[in-house]
């Protein structure tokens, strides 16, 4: 029987405690070849608007795509820019299991994915948590990081400061000291780990800001001429990611610098996935400054669709 889980059914079966430790599982389990990731193709339509299509393959029975319209012109109509579902397929005959709402699922297990990449790549006594961007996606990385670290303080910023006040009464919630931030400065100065989801187009963090030993999630900008992180941030920083052909594909952060002849495509260490299989180091040294650029994958996507699957079985 085809399952159907919306908005409210995701919210309620996956928790972020749960949904980390299912990330963590699905980045591992990508390096190691056990599923398929495959670079998403962006439809420019007509309308100007876009159809996005994200497919993944699992070894252990499922395959599945996330299809989003991503609809700039529905600011202001009441509309979200973003709709879509996930479409979860048996892979021995090939039937559709379930569809899965993919906003939430989304920015569930982005938060999520992030946190993951800290554990593995942030100092473990973390205290402050700078997020810039405090939208849906900035509570998600709240509830998540504050799940894997001793945080004491967040420090909020966001270029409507009702949003940043709004993670900052979250924050305190949470027995956390909230602070919201006039500037992007002011949040990531001494912040141990930074999160940058804006929808920025140029770089909204720079290097002179981000104190010895940060740990960067870089997850706002997605396309080639679009960037969070300034050049010399990136330059000096050891660079990860979540799926490297993604990466020189798509990624503005990592593509700037390195047109201007700032590094070379080996400044790129590879994915996170395989420091936490231990195929590749992580942080060297504690002073280090260490970015995660995140450009989101479908394997995470059909992963979450197969928990809540087969949790309903």
């Amino acid at each position: 029987m085809l399952k159907f889980f919306d908005k409210e059914q995701v919210e309620r079966l996956l928790d972020p405690k749960s949904c980390t430790a299912l990330m963590e599982e699905t980045l591992k389990r990508q390096c190691a070849g056990d599923c398929t990731q495959y670079v998403r193709t962006a439809i420019d339509m007509p309308n100007t608007n876009v159809l996005g299509l994200m497919p993944a393959y699992f070894e252990n029975g499922y395959f599945g795509a996330k299809v989003i319209s991503v609809y700039h012109t529905n600011a202001g109509t009441g509309y979200p820019s973003h709709q879509g579902e996930i479409l979860l397929f048996a892979k021995e005959h090939g039937n559709v299991l379930s569809v899965t709402d993919a906003m939430s699922v989304t920015r569930i297990r982005t938060g999520c994915v992030s946190a993951v990449a800290s554990k593995a790549l942030a100092n473990p006594d973390s205290k402050v948590l700078a997020i810039l961007g405090c939208g849906a996606q900035g509570h998600s990385h709240l509830a998540a990081i504050s799940e894997c670290f001793p945080l004491t303080e967040v420090r909020c910023w966001d270029a409507f400061p009702a949003c940043a006040e709004g993670l900052a009464r979250v924050a305190e919630e949470r027995g956390l000291r909230g602070v919201v931030c006039a500037t992007a400065e002011e949040a990531v100065r001494d912040a141990d780990i930074i999160c940058t989801v804006t929808p920025a187009h140029e770089p909204i963090l720079r290097a002179e800001w981000v104190k010895p030993g940060a740990h960067i999630n870089a997850v706002g900008a997605c396309a080639p001429k679009n960037r969070e992180l300034d050049s010399d941030l990136m330059a000096k920083a050891r660079v990860y990611c979540d799926h490297v052909e993604s990466v020189f594909k798509e990624s503005g952060d990592f593509l700037i610098p390195l047109k201007e002849g700032r590094y070379g495509e080996d400044h790129l260490i590879g994915p996170v996935g395989d420091v936490l299989r231990g195929v590749l180091p992580g942080r060297g040294a504690r002073e280090e400054i260490t970015v995660f650029k995140a450009l989101g994958m479908a394997v995470e996507d059909i992963a979450c669709a197969v928990y809540l699957y087969e949790r309903e079985q």
